[in-house]
């Protein structure tokens, strides 16, 4: 069973949010139960006397209420970075690695980009969508008539998930390592303020939507994350393992489009007819 120590920060950093998610009620076990009571009987107990004896110095405590400050996006972006590296939930579940992949790109462009976790390319040069799978976005993005400097590019989870004897080998982030770093996620949106979300890859739809459904699932339909809209495509790495083929390449340009029809983009003939059959 977990030590009263850990699952103290962790149940009540974990019920904080799901609150802000809008869940009221969440059902338990005879564990959670156990945990709970303990809870309780230590915080009704009587307090001790203070000790005369000289307490050694005390380790900075993990970060755990969210704070925004700064004047300018990115002075508040950067202040949430900060913030990130000691997040009391997110040390607390051990199964995320040390280093940090935040985000990149403009904190005050029209248009954001959700993965899902940074893999082993991401975590080497600590940058969201590099490697093979970043190579292919770049080109998407160029497609559109944009850049890497224009749009703001982030991710579910912050920190790469660990693996036993790992080396090149990625996972993908479980709901409740998700569940850990959404705040910052759900923050950075509020300080970018982007027009259009799109959500690359099924995981990344499944921590910003809280349903379990394939990337077919969610397609082709608008949904809503903070009152922004938000299109779920194929991650970059889908094409890949697909061999680039010119049907799944067609969907997710499909998604493009209408990102960009939302957001006002100029749209050519010639972009229209990517990845069509020639007639």
């Amino acid at each position: 069973m977990m030590s009263f120590s850990m699952a103290q920060p962790t149940v009540i950093d974990y019920l904080k949010q799901l609150q802000q998610q809008g869940v009221s009620h969440v059902e338990i076990d005879d564990e959670a139960r156990q945990i709970l009571r303990e809870f309780y009987r230590r915080g009704s107990a009587s307090p001790r006397k203070p000790s005369t004896k000289t307490a050694p110095a005390a380790k900075a405590a993990p970060v755990t209420e969210l704070l925004i400050k700064g004047t300018t996006p990115a002075e508040k972006i950067d202040f949430l970075r900060q913030q990130c590296l000691s997040w009391a939930a997110i040390k607390a579940l051990g199964t995320l690695r040390d280093k940090m992949v935040f985000s990149t790109g403009n904190p005050e462009a029209d248009l954001m980009l959700v993965g899902e976790a940074p893999g082993y390319h991401e975590e080497k040069k600590g940058e969201p969508f590099v490697g093979p799978a970043g190579e292919k976005l770049d080109q998407i993005i160029k497609a559109m008539g944009l850049s890497r400097e224009e749009i703001y590019i982030s991710s579910v989870c912050k920190f790469r998930p660990s693996m036993k004897n790992q080396t090149m080998g990625n996972r993908k982030p479980s709901p409740e390592e998700m569940a850990a770093n959404l705040p910052f996620l759900q923050a950075e949106i509020d300080i970018v303020k982007p027009k259009v979300i799109i959500a690359l890859g099924g995981t990344a739809a499944e921590g910003l939507l809280s349903e379990t459904k394939t990337v077919s699932q969610f397609r082709e339909a608008w949904h809503q994350f903070q009152g922004i809209p938000l299109r779920v495509s194929y991650h970059p790495s889908y094409l890949l393992r697909e061999s680039e083929g010119t049907t799944e390449k067609r969907m997710v340009w499909e998604d493009m489009l209408a990102a960009m029809d939302k957001l006002g983009l100029p749209v050519n003939e010639k972009q229209r007819g990517y990845f069509l059959p020639k007639p």
